[in-house]
């Protein structure tokens, strides 16, 4: 069975979404907010989430990054914004698909079998949370704690913290590394790496001249350990 999360915050609207998509053999799960949205996706890991954009405590595109911090899971926009601005602004930020209020059900049903479809999630590797003996990144909440305290990193730092944890394990080329957080015309500014992984290690390794998560490969690239 497809598990699907509908959030919005129309009352009316939430309900008959949940009736018909059970009816039609969904298990649906609902939120009213995005940080409801972010904990019910932790907890009841969606096959496909279908968000609107206007949420009374954040806006829809914020709930779209704190969910791609740590999963692939299709999500479909169903917002009443028609501009193009607003479309492109959620498409950038990771939605897979934008429908348009008012909406006929064929047409969402649609559009969610397509998703899934096209999806090629793997729940195991969508875990918002890596943890450390030292300190947790969560990749929902776009945070580092070590010893229940939160550190403080600038937007580099996390953007270099997030691609090597979500890739654990794994190598992670100079050039991806540079790309993904600074952009491709940065894919030959090695001396950026060293100069930002050095900070991130005295932030978060007990030792960092011996790091034990914030692994260099010698003219290769970084990989995080957990």
């Amino acid at each position: 069975m497809t598990r699907v999360l509908v959030v919005d915050d129309e009352p009316q609207l939430l309900r008959a979404l949940r009736i018909n998509l059970t009816a039609r053999g969904y298990e649906v799960l609902t939120a009213a907010d995005g940080s409801s949205a972010l904990r019910v996706a932790i907890d009841g890991k969606p096959d496909v989430v279908v968000l609107d954009l206007g949420l009374p405590d954040m806006d829809g595109s914020e709930v779209i990054a704190g969910l791609r911090g740590w999963t692939t899971v299709p999500i479909i926009v169903l917002s009443a914004r028609a501009d193009s601005a607003d479309k492109v602004q959620a498409l950038d930020a990771g939605a897979d698909d934008y429908v348009t209020k008012p909406f006929g059900m064929d047409e969402l049903l649609a559009r969610l079998r397509a998703a899934v479809r096209r999806s090629n999630t793997s729940e195991a590797g969508d875990q918002p949370l890596v943890e450390t003996a030292t300190f947790t990144v969560d990749l929902s909440a776009k945070k580092v704690l070590r010893e229940g305290v939160e550190v403080h990193l600038t937007p580099t730092e996390w953007g270099m913290l997030e691609v090597l944890a979500r890739n654990q394990g794994r190598l992670v080329a100079q050039k991806q590394l540079l790309k993904e957080v600074w952009g491709p015309q940065y894919a030959n500014e090695t001396h950026y790496l060293r100069v930002y992984l050095a900070q991130l290690r005295r932030k978060l390794e007990v030792d960092p001249s011996h790091p034990r998560h914030l692994i260099t490969e010698a003219g290769m690239g970084y990989r995080f350990e957990p």
